[in-house]
């Protein structure tokens, strides 16, 4: 498959917006039109530290990420949390998750932060095979307080 990774545009959205649906789907999750309306508007915002990178194959977009940059008390940098990653099932082991991290790790090296991470649960399986290529799995167990 040929594909290329460029920046989310506003006229992306109704595109955009099926991966999004697709990655919710993917987690069993929901959230409201205002928080899909409000992150698709953030991410394009030049003040804000979150992005989005897309693959796009023949005008479709076939994969998306999400990250947002976050000082530390561990680096004079920041670091940068991948926060979503989505390829259409169709689109699958093409090299386009790959591309889509190379390319958070690559924008994270010019905005100089000193790592990227991300999270994932334990039985995304599918997922993890590349992540476990591409990254090194940390022992560090997440915990959570909720409203």
């Amino acid at each position: 498959m040929d594909f290329t990774i460029r920046q989310l545009n506003e006229n992306d959205y109704v595109q955009w917006k099926a991966l999004w649906l697709g990655y919710l789907d993917f987690y069993i999750s929901e959230v409201t039109e205002e928080v899909t309306n409000t992150t698709f508007r953030r991410l394009l915002a030049e003040n804000e530290p979150m992005y989005c990178l897309v693959a796009e194959e023949q005008g479709a977009l076939t994969g998306l990420v999400h990250f947002l940059c976050h000082r530390s008390t561990w680096t004079t940098g920041d670091y940068c949390y991948l926060q979503d990653l989505f390829v259409r099932p169709e689109g699958r082991k093409h090299g386009t998750g790959r591309a889509l991290i190379a390319a958070v790790k690559a924008a994270a090296s010019e905005m100089n932060c000193s790592k990227v991470y991300w999270m994932t649960r334990e039985n995304n399986y599918r997922a993890r095979a590349l992540y476990d290529q591409v990254a090194t799995k940390t022992d560090f167990i997440q915990y959570r307080i909720t409203d």
